[in-house]
């Protein structure tokens, strides 16, 4: 764990408040996606495929400040798109920061540099830097070459002027454990405050879905890269419980209200991983209206192979309030690499709906589902 103490304490104490009142779903983080427009074309990302007018639509600073309040989450990770194209994002960063809320600026880093002096370090802002692995393996995967060492150089900057840093690592097809840990070494030498990692989600907008893990193959690879970082010091920047479900030795039940997103259609259901599942106005609705019995793995066939932080890290940090020890005790010693697995959730779609869709029907399907996203 590489999480300041502070920051700990107060989510702690916000997880703690929310148990007291008998709130069974709460939020912990505010996905925020302030603009779709970017400036790379990852081949594991639909966003930059929206429509021209789409690409164009921004949230404003009332917007953002209203969607915080709203759902009074501790955190909030400010994704897109590229942040730091929206105009308004210093002013934005500081609204959070007064509201004394955690604010994970992710960004492709290509803009870092230029924009920098725009931001001041603060306990409060991390600038989460997406890097999926060496340099062949993270330009690969942007589409672009030279990427990586860009963000290479726009983090040890960064890091200079005094701002916590920490890198944001998906894993997809074709990586391999020694190549993974290769990448924490860098890291850690490089001085990031923590890695967050975690396996792809086969977006239905992303171009290429070839390059999304299957669920039994993370949990293999995870426990392979885990096996290599025992005793290295690697930090990550998520609670041991996740990991410890990544490496296949917990089963866990989505939270998707646990990470809500806002974004410029509105907020987002069930979460931001899944398109074409309706929008609505605000916070309220979002809790009220959602059908969460409908979602998960085991539940919803667009679920099957998840295992994203974004539905399952509020899972296992409410198991870590409930069972203190056993994160104690990952964290210790790290998640177990050796032995059985976890049996996999069993699938039963009771719901004809979303009864997996056959081969006569899937051209037709996929047209209404696109159409509906349109």
């Amino acid at each position: 764990m590489s999480v300041p103490l502070v920051q700990m304490y107060r989510i702690a104490r916000y997880v703690i408040a929310q148990k007291l009142r008998g709130n069974k779903r709460y939020p912990l983080v505010l996905m925020l996606e302030p603009l779709f427009r970017c400036n790379l074309s990852c081949s594991g990302c639909g966003k930059i495929n929206y429509p021209q007018e789409i690409l164009e639509k921004r949230l404003s600073y009332e917007d953002c400040m209203a969607a915080i309040d709203e759902c009074g989450v501790p955190v909030v990770s400010i994704a897109g798109g590229e942040p730091l194209i929206h105009k308004d994002m210093p002013r934005i960063v500081q609204g959070f920061i007064e509201r004394k809320k955690f604010v994970y600026l992710c960004t492709n880093a290509l803009l870092l540099d230029a924009r920098l002096d725009d931001y001041q370090p603060s306990p409060y802002l991390t600038f989460s830097i997406h890097l999926d692995g060496n340099r062949d393996r993270h330009d690969a995967s942007v589409c672009r070459g030279g990427v990586y060492d860009k963000c290479v150089a726009a983090i040890a900057k960064a890091l200079q002027r005094g701002f916590r840093v920490t890198i944001n690592c998906t894993l997809f097809q074709g990586e391999s454990a020694e190549e993974v840990a290769e990448h924490m070494e860098t890291m850690m030498r490089l001085g990031v405050e923590g890695v967050m990692i975690s396996p792809g989600y086969s977006y239905e907008r992303a171009p290429r879905q070839d390059v999304f893990l299957k669920r039994k193959g993370s949990k293999e690879l995870f426990r392979k890269i885990f096996a290599l970082g025992k005793g290295r010091g690697w930090r990550f920047n998520q609670s041991s419980l996740y990991l410890d479900f990544l490496a296949g030795n917990r089963n866990y039940r989505c939270t998707p209200w646990g990470n809500p997103t806002r974004s410029v259609f509105g907020w987002q259901k069930p979460c931001y991983l899944l398109v074409g599942e309706g929008y609505t106005h605000s916070f309220a609705s979002l809790m009220q209206d959602t059908e969460w019995h409908r979602y998960g793995t085991g539940i919803n066939p667009k679920c099957a192979d998840c295992m994203v932080h974004c539905g399952y890290e509020p899972s296992a940090v409410d198991e870590t309030f409930r069972k203190p020890w056993q994160a104690l005790k990952v964290a210790l010693f790290g998640p177990r690499t050796t032995g059985p697995m976890i049996p996999e959730v069993e699938f039963s779609y009771d719901d004809p709906v979303l009864t997996p869709a056959t081969p006569e029907t899937t051209e037709s399907t996929s047209a209404s589902s696109n159409q509906h996203v349109a």
